[in-house]
């Protein structure tokens, strides 16, 4: 499998059109069938007046289609803690995923835009 049980990932959902919300899920696996995950975690949505993602409060569960290419999925170090992950600027003025702990990933691949 592709990914297993206990794996941590953060997932950009690409948006299809331009008013579309720019959402963010970072969770932990929980099951794996053939190209679909469950995994349980929590939502980052971009906030138009403030320009930032925010964490939505509850924990959700979400199914995610490992093959969907509207699907971008980042495999995060195994001691990630994802109660305290959240979004800030670079050096390089880009946008970066971190816990302040254990690991930053650098999400433009394309440039500083978010």
């Amino acid at each position: 499998m592709i990914l297993e049980r206990g794996e941590k990932v953060h997932v950009m959902v690409r948006r299809l059109f331009e008013k579309d919300l720019r959402r963010h899920f970072v969770g932990e696996v929980i099951e794996v069938s053939g190209d679909l995950a469950r995994a349980e975690g929590y939502v980052y949505v971009l906030e138009d007046v403030t320009g930032e993602y925010t964490r939505r409060p509850n924990k959700r569960i979400r199914l995610i289609g490992l093959a969907d290419p509207g699907n971008i999925v980042n495999v995060l170090p195994p001691d990630a803690d994802l109660e305290n992950v959240k979004y800030t600027e670079s050096q390089e003025g880009g946008l970066v995923v971190t816990d302040g702990k254990t690991f930053a990933l650098d999400i433009n691949e394309f440039g500083p835009s978010r």
